[in-house]
């Protein structure tokens, strides 16, 4: 289990590849929504290894700036919470909305609002708290959600994909999943808990 708090994002990371190669290669047998949906998918692996690999500063934001905790190695996000939140909850939402595909719009609507969330918190909420310019995660969200999120709305308005029940189960899940992200930090947090970051993942002055 110390495994999977630890390289959830890099497994992500290799499922994303996976999925990739699986698009190309079924590419004509799939529907533009379909595609889109998967896409989606990847572009989730994506922005959590920005977050947590590549940039990996994403705790520490969380922590020390947005909480401005006194443990930001470990409260109130720790690696134990991160991947409840990351795979329990944003993986199983996503990939639903990719298998289920036009059967339930409203999971696919859902997943775009997590992904629309991101985008306001990582380009706004994050940077004017930190008083920064960039945070670990930011460029996924514009160049990877952002896309998404314009050509979903794009296309169920289109083809004419959504009913009324989809966006009403759409709008309340998505809403309801945003909150729960910081709903689940705050519940789960401890200031002992054995999960912390690597000191990769904090403020070099909050380094052992």
């Amino acid at each position: 289990m110390n495994f999977l708090r630890n390289h959830w994002y890099d497994l992500g990371g290799f499922f994303a590849l996976l999925i990739g190669l699986f698009l190309v290669s079924n590419y004509a047998s799939l529907t533009a929504y379909q595609l889109l949906m998967w896409v989606s998918v990847i572009t989730l692996f994506l922005h959590q290894l920005e977050e947590y690999r590549i940039v990996g500063t994403f705790p520490r934001m969380v922590n020390s700036i947005l909480f401005k905790s006194s443990e930001p190695h470990r409260f109130p996000l720790n690696t134990n919470t991160s991947l409840m939140i990351n795979v329990w909850l944003g993986w199983v939402i996503y990939l639903l909305a990719a298998i289920f595909a036009e059967k339930c719009v409203w999971l696919g609507m859902a997943s775009i609002l997590v992904s629309l969330g991101n985008i306001i918190a990582h380009t706004f909420i994050f940077n004017i708290k930190g008083k920064t310019f960039y945070n670990a995660g930011m460029v996924t969200s514009l160049f990877c959600f952002a896309p998404c999120v314009y050509f979903f709305f794009k296309m169920i308005n289109q083809l004419n994909l959504a009913k009324s029940s989809d966006y009403i189960f759409g709008i309340v899940l998505g809403l309801v999943l945003n909150i729960a992200v910081v709903v689940s930090i705050k519940l789960l947090a401890r200031n002992d808990s054995p999960y912390s970051f690597p000191n990769r993942n904090v403020l070099p002055k909050d380094r052992n």
